[in-house]
């Protein structure tokens, strides 16, 4: 079984003090910042007051006087202090020593008077900020995984608002002329971490381009962040382009990595966009490393002419991996059960129920390490996960171009970048890649199975095979994903523990002989190489030898 740098990992992971983040560090320091990170420190705290009655007795002696009413109010300070990274300890009800300790640092942080004495005005401030953040409001989420504050950012955000400064990034209630708030608010995202202000950006040709992409006859928009000139959003090969289209609802937002885009680089239906599978469109080509100088007069927005609106049709949205295993899981049960080797007809339709079967053993493991967790919701992580995807963007273009080798090289690298340790890793990446497939975040899902492979467990490279083979949050690249599926089958056939289908006799060989075709008499099987298709994305220039 292959570790993939799992023992480097362990050694240098560790070593790596959390001021060391940086870049993938963004994400990282917002789950350790935030509640997952929060999670897993407070369950470790916790776990040596259950067994010791004298930590207990202590507790209750405290507590007598206190009402269930005033407990409970306590408790939510403390969890949602917890959550912005203000370590308060247990959520015991109590606002002890550690509590009031968290509040100074709290008040610290907002620049208010420091006293550790919680006024019901930050009381205020403090929980609409938490129930902000925990809520899955988009522009929040997007304000949490896009800010170098992380979790914090929505604080700091929330008292801004309530103390009358609505400058800050997220909070806009009007737009600027011209451009709907949802476009407008991400100006303002992108100057908060620019030298250029938001007005220098809208004067900069370019910046924002209009077409509609998504064929309903309204104007789209698109935001190149490589105007701003900042390696917040730039990394030495490609920018992050936010991409808006619009819906009944309002405008959607796709974060994509691209060079040079225009709305010929993508490719949009209903509210969702990905990059055009065509040439010219490169992920990663050499982006500009300085501001364009020429700045035109007010009419600046450029609207570009290929992608022009379809009338009278409805677009074809892409089916979603839920979806697609509810007609996976009728058609099993029309059968009689999952697909064996004995009377399997149809390798596709093994595949895809042993993919759907994974994708639930994944969920449930999640679901089960967050009811562990005093004071974690499934919606808390689900909102921490959703910056998963934008931090691994790189690694997940790669894997629908680069062999699974070269892949995991680049994964090995985003982890030891990140500065968490490996056991913080492992319980990230599970309780990510539970959020990933219940809110079908296929980047998400991804990026967290990849983190797996990584971390030595081999059997959930099965994930990453069929995510190629279904060409879900991926190319459809049915001979990359032979050598995942390898790797997986190698492992269980060393011994390694299954984590899918623990219960299902004879799966491995199913796995052999819907992925890779049938094992010869020695149980050799040969992989066959099928030659990429020539329409598949091109991400980066050969190098010359």
């Amino acid at each position: 079984m292959r570790s993939y740098f799992s023992a480097a990992l362990a050694a240098t992971a560790i070593a790596l003090p959390t001021s060391t983040i940086a870049g993938s560090g963004d994400f990282a320091a917002g789950l350790v910042g935030g509640i997952i990170g929060s999670a897993i420190a407070n369950q470790s705290r916790q776990q040596p007051r259950r067994t010791a009655p004298r930590t207990t007795t202590v507790r209750r002696s405290t507590s007598s006087g206190i009402s269930n009413t005033q407990r409970q109010q306590n408790r939510e300070v403390q969890t949602a202090l917890n959550y912005f990274g203000f370590d308060a300890g247990g959520a015991d009800g109590v606002l002890g020593r550690r509590s009031r300790a968290a509040v100074s640092s709290m008040e610290a942080f907002l620049s208010i008077p420091v006293d550790g004495s919680l006024t019901s005005f930050e009381r205020d401030i403090l929980l609409s900020a938490h129930n902000r953040a925990i809520s899955g409001n988009p522009d929040t989420v997007r304000l949490i995984s896009t800010s170098p504050l992380g979790a914090r950012a929505a604080l700091k955000a929330q008292h801004d608002l309530m103390t009358g400064n609505t400058s800050t990034a997220g909070l806009r209630t009007t737009g600027y002329p011209g451009l709907p708030l949802e476009v407008s608010r991400a100006v303002d995202e992108i100057a908060a971490s620019s030298d250029p202000s938001a007005e220098q950006l809208l004067q900069r040709a370019g910046f924002v381009q209009l077409a509609d992409m998504n064929g309903d006859g309204t104007n789209d928009y698109i935001l190149d962040t490589s105007f701003s000139g900042s390696s917040f959003w730039c990394s030495a090969a490609q920018c992050k382009t936010m991409v808006f289209v619009s819906t009944p609802q309002g405008y959607a937002r796709n974060d994509m990595l691209a060079h040079s885009p225009t709305p010929a680089s993508f490719s949009c239906f209903g509210d969702a966009c990905r990059l055009a599978e065509q040439a010219g469109v490169t992920v990663a080509s050499t982006a500009p490393t300085t501001v364009p100088q020429a700045e035109a007069p007010a009419t600046t927005m450029v609207s570009s002419a290929p992608v022009l609106p379809t009338f009278g049709a409805t677009p074809v949205t892409e089916a979603t991996l839920s979806s697609h295993c509810g007609k996976v899981n009728l058609l099993t049960a029309s059968r009689g059960g999952f697909t064996t080797v004995a009377d399997g007809d149809d390798p596709a339709v093994a595949l895809a129920e042993q993919f759907c079967l994974a994708r639930n053993f994944a969920v449930d493991s999640g679901e089960q390490m967050v009811a562990a967790m005093p004071g974690t919701t499934t919606e808390m992580v689900q909102a921490q996960c959703a910056s998963f995807g934008p931090a691994m963007a790189a690694q997940l273009a790669a894997v629908s171009a680069k062999p699974e080798a070269e892949v995991m090289q680049d994964v090995a690298s985003f982890m030891l970048g990140t500065g968490m340790s490996p056991d913080q890793l492992r319980t990230t990446a599970t309780l990510c890649l539970s959020a990933g497939y219940a809110t079908d975040n296929m980047d998400v899902a991804l990026g967290s199975a990849m983190l797996m492979v990584a971390l030595g467990s081999a059997p959930h490279a099965e994930l990453v095979g069929h995510h190629l083979d279904g060409g879900f949050g991926a190319a459809k690249r049915p001979d990359l994903a032979r050598d995942w599926y390898g790797t997986a089958v190698d492992a269980l056939r060393g011994g390694a523990e299954p984590v899918f289908g623990v219960n299902q006799a004879g799966r491995t060989d199913l796995l052999v002989w819907a992925a890779m075709g049938e094992a010869d008499a020695a149980g050799v099987v040969t992989r066959n190489v099928v030659p990429t298709a020539a329409s598949l994305p091109t991400f980066a220039l050969p190098t010359s030898d």
